[in-house]
């Protein structure tokens, strides 16, 4: 959880104290909304990509013989190379940061297409079929991507 400290105390001490105690950010008063908004976007940016900067250089993520390079936009098998449309990617990485949670239909709806209301469609079931055939073994069986009954996917890490 992002955390962003609004304050009058406008001296340096106090903003390093803030930050030594594990905010994030800090912006004194007075600021521009502009400038509060911008912080804010850049603080769930990073909250949303789960990765640091000093983490993003080598950060990967694996499952079986998959590894997933978020920075890059990387999927290797095997130690080749996978072609992942960038729906197809987006999905991926919507499951990885689950960590082997449930995520329903319209969740993966809200954060890889961006809709905000109850769609019905079945655009997320066809990327997760292509994701199957592109990284599982047996496709029709598959062991990491996983349909969890009525509700959406999990991936198995």
């Amino acid at each position: 959880m992002p955390v962003l400290i609004l304050t009058a105390r406008g001296e340096e001490a106090d903003k390093v104290r803030g930050l030594k105690m594990g905010t994030d950010d800090c912006i004194t008063k007075p600021f521009g909304l502009l400038e509060l908004l911008a912080r804010v976007e850049a603080l769930l940016r990073r909250a949303r990509d789960g990765v640091g900067p000093a983490e993003a250089a080598t950060a990967r993520e694996r499952f079986g013989g998959v590894e997933v390079e978020a920075r890059t936009r990387s999927v290797f098998r095997r130690g080749r190379p996978v072609d992942l449309a960038p729906k197809e990617f987006d999905l991926l990485l919507a499951l990885l940061r689950a960590k082997g949670g449930v995520v329903s239909r319209l969740d993966l709806m809200t954060q890889v297409w961006g809709y905000s209301a109850a769609v019905v469609s079945r655009t997320v079931d066809t990327h997760v079929a292509e994701l199957r055939r592109k990284l599982e073994d047996r496709p029709s069986d598959p062991q990491h991507i996983l349909t969890v009954r009525k509700i959406g996917y999990r991936l198995r890490v």
